[in-house]
């Protein structure tokens, strides 16, 4: 018990601090508006290239690990990763939000919705995975798996922070609000850290369905939004670079902290 209680604190402080680091990424703007769309895209690849190694070594492979191996593990993985990405794309089409970078509005009802809560809704998509994640990957006590994925999750948080400010700026916010907007974007993960760990300690038996779920959740995140978003802008190579950069620093990180 007493262990338990102390996992579920770390988790909850470890996700509460990779949101934050969404907030650290944004103090950029307070020094320069002139970041251009080139090295934001290196940004955003790099990010998705962290989430992607994240979404592998912390939540796949040990979702098989849980579930036995062979055949068995592998269907059970691939439902709760086939779950995931189907919960997604229903709330990726139903909610009414704006892209990020894209400015496509989706969803209905957006008519009664100002503009600047279209955006907050489609980072609060995208960021409650990611506070999932966190969340399930204390699941079994592995204290070790879930710092290991928090320091991931906070990592590719820096740029993603910086790419929401940036954007905001540029739709003519202060520097000041986009910042705390930023700052409450990255506050949506550890509500969804809350919800993992409550699920994973709860629910034991259904750990690796629910490891695979923040997987696929997360899979779909990098695939639908990131990745397309950073080959908009013409710098498709070096947002790929981005992506191979990241993964391998997450790759590292994994096998030398995990």
């Amino acid at each position: 018990m007493q262990l338990l209680s102390n996992t579920l604190f770390v988790g909850m402080l470890a996700s509460l601090g990779a949101g934050l680091m969404t907030a650290l990424g944004a103090i950029p703007i307070f020094l320069t508006r002139n970041i251009s769309q080139k090295m934001l895209d290196v940004l955003l690849g790099l990010a998705a290239g962290v989430m992607l190694a994240a979404t592998s070594f912390s939540l796949i492979v040990p979702s098989l690990e849980y579930s036995g191996g062979g055949l068995k593990g592998a269907l059970i993985t691939s439902a709760g990763i086939l779950a995931g990405a189907i919960f997604l794309d229903l709330t990726d089409k139903h909610a009414p939000h704006e892209h990020l970078l894209d400015k496509r509005i989706e969803g209905g009802a957006t008519k009664s919705l100002k503009k600047i809560w279209l955006f907050i809704i489609a980072i609060t998509i995208h960021n409650f995975p990611e506070g999932l994640a966190v969340g399930v990957g204390f699941g079994d006590n592995n204290i070790s798996n879930g710092l290991t994925l928090a320091l991931g999750i906070g990592i590719q948080n820096l740029p993603e922070g910086l790419a929401v400010a940036i954007s905001l700026v540029r739709e003519k916010y202060t520097q000041k609000h986009a910042f705390i907007i930023a700052l409450l974007t990255g506050l949506v993960e550890p509500i969804g850290g809350l919800l993992g760990l409550f699920l994973v300690s709860i629910f034991k038996p259904i750990l690796p369905f629910t490891l695979a779920f923040a997987a696929g959740a997360m899979l779909f995140v990098i695939s639908d939004e990131i990745i397309p978003e950073t080959h908009q802008g013409g710098h498709e190579r070096e947002a790929t670079f981005g992506v191979i950069i990241g993964f391998v620093i997450m790759m590292i990180l994994d096998v030398t902290l995990g």
